[in-house]
């Protein structure tokens, strides 16, 4: 079994689709100022989770396509399309990974540019949970902005991941 941080970013992984999950490629396209395109932020999120449990933790990078929408980067719009299928490629590449996390390991940090990062790895997985929230709010607005309607209501299925105490 994952650890509970674990099992709560899954959790917003889920609510985090399940929010975007009938957005049009033209929707996805659509820049409203000063927020960025739906698609964007897709990318972005997938770019995270990519820099987080692939690029720091095993020094991976499985999708160049996603690091236009890097904290910092000049505005982009990229085609929506590839940003969820990197996405989902990144993601499950992850998840080996964030099964493997124990309390223990959450409490070390990565190596970054020959220094430990600031964050321990439960920070970070906290941060991601929390960048997630941030970001489904962000696309709500855009959605209600662009008029579309029946928009999913949050918090979902939270009974799905009931409270647990860290076990290891």
């Amino acid at each position: 079994m994952a650890h509970p941080l674990v099992e709560q970013l899954r959790f917003t992984r889920s609510e985090w689709h399940r929010g975007l999950k009938d957005v049009s490629a033209e929707a996805a396209a659509r820049k409203l100022d000063p927020m960025n395109t739906i698609a964007w932020i897709v990318g972005h999120l997938a770019w995270h989770e990519q820099l987080y449990w692939l690029d720091r933790a095993q020094g991976k990078i499985i999708a160049e396509n996603v690091l236009q929408c890097g904290y910092g980067k000049p505005a982009s719009n990229p085609p929506v399309t590839e940003m969820w299928d990197a996405w989902h490629k990144i993601t499950e590449a992850s998840d080996v990974y964030l099964d493997a996390l124990t309390t223990s390991t959450l409490q070390e940090h990565y190596i970054v540019d020959g220094k430990p990062h600031p964050e321990s790895i439960g920070t970070m997985l906290n941060h991601l949970n929390y960048h997630y929230w941030y970001h489904i709010g962000e696309a709500l607005a855009i959605r209600q902005m662009l008029g579309q309607k029946d928009l999913p209501v949050f918090i979902g299925n939270i009974e799905d991941v009931p409270y647990r105490p860290e076990t290891d």
